[in-house]
């Protein structure tokens, strides 16, 4: 079905360009207004892990949302990638960035080991983890999965923006201030400087800044501080994605770097890089790869993670304001959840279709504010 309703998708990040991505594709008239460039908030501080088993140990809905997106990233990322070629990009290397590679949980004493033992994965004894990863210092075992990922997350952003455009989309470089309902229409409020937007139905996708739009419910998102090292030395080829008690490693090809992530700060809306932060990441990576150099560390990159009170990403349509569609929260794990938060918050838009997993991320499980 074809729906030329008017749509509004209130954020820029991987989840408003996904979004927007899915919606043009399938009809809908989108304007996407996020006052940075697309991705240039949190998702540009992003390693781009797609690690549900790691992330999600307790399991329940938020492992099983997880688990369906991660199942839809190879084809995903295929129809990203085509898109990027009929637009004109290059077709000598693919990209976005994007690898299965798995992950190793490393463990680094024996009551570490204990409790990883019978994981979602293969259990590897410390020989087999030399063997396969002789940089690391030694451990007592790590937790292998295979089905584990990255992408690159600037590129993939990058590239939704693109196909967004070229199925329809516009960008509007403004913040949403207000969004209220007159004569029947849902109106988006961007300031002095620009026109107010008249639409259908609104996504908010906002991330940390969610809570600064007035006139509707928002859930209670508060911003959380992630630094992120990139490690340009060499050190020889990380064959997985390293996951150690204070940090993870995400090796990358095109170049040859690492990411060093991250830090988990509770300081409202400051997005500056500090001495401290960085210096603990580090640390904790040399513990995992002694040969790290604190010299070959080139950028420290800052995002604000959007955190609801549950560490659960708020989804699906409102129930007390018809048109008002939430897609924000997903605190860690962004980049993971893009393409199923696309398609689900595309077919409650355009087709009308409720998935039944939306009842676990309902915006009203929370006491709301709305101004």
């Amino acid at each position: 079905m074809t729906d030329r309703r008017r749509i509004v998708v209130v954020g820029a990040g991987v989840i408003g360009c996904a979004i927007a991505r899915e919606l043009a594709r399938r009809g809908g008239r989108c304007t996407v207004v996020d006052p940075r460039h697309a991705g240039r908030g949190a998702t540009q501080a992003s390693a781009g892990m797609l690690a549900p088993y790691v992330e999600a140990h307790a399991g329940g809905p938020m492992l099983e949302l997880c688990v369906r997106s991660l199942d839809l990233y190879d084809e995903w990322i295929a129809g990203v990638r085509r898109d990027a070629v009929a637009l004109g990009g290059r077709d000598d290397i693919a990209l976005p960035e994007y690898g299965r590679i798995g992950t190793l949980e490393i463990a680094l004493s024996p009551e570490r080991a204990a409790s990883l033992r019978g994981g979602h994965g293969v259990w590897m004894e410390p020989p087999a983890v030399a063997a396969l990863v002789p940089q690391l210092a030694p451990t007592a075992g790590a937790l292998r999965n295979e089905r584990h990922g990255y992408v690159d997350a600037r590129q993939l952003t990058d590239a939704l923006a693109e196909s967004a455009e070229s199925s329809g989309a516009g960008f509007v470089p403004a913040r949403a201030e207000r969004i209220e309902r007159r004569n029947g229409a849902l109106v988006v409020e961007l300031g002095p400087e620009h026109p107010a937007l008249h639409a259908d139905a609104v996504v908010i996708a906002a991330g940390a800044w969610t809570n600064r739009i007035n006139g509707v419910r928002t859930p209670p998102v508060r911003p959380v501080r992630g630094q992120l090292l990139l490690h340009w030395g060499d050190i020889g080829s990380i064959p997985a994605i390293l996951w150690g008690p204070d940090c993870y490693i995400v090796p990358r090809r095109y170049p040859p770097h690492l990411l060093i992530g991250a830090t988990v700060e509770d300081v409202g809306f400051d997005e500056r890089p500090t001495e401290e932060g960085p210096a603990r990441l580090f640390e904790a990576a040399r513990r995992l790869l002694p040969a790290l150099s604190e010299d070959t560390v080139r950028e420290v990159r800052v995002g604000l993670r959007p955190a609801t009170p549950d560490e659960l990403p708020v989804l699906g349509d409102d129930p007390s304001e018809s048109g008002i569609f939430h897609a924000s929260g997903h605190y860690r794990n962004g980049i993971l959840l893009a393409p199923i938060t696309a398609q689900l918050i595309a077919d409650l838009v355009i087709d009308g279709r409720r998935d039944p997993c939306l009842e676990h991320f309902r915006v009203d499980r929370f006491s709301t504010r709305s101004d």
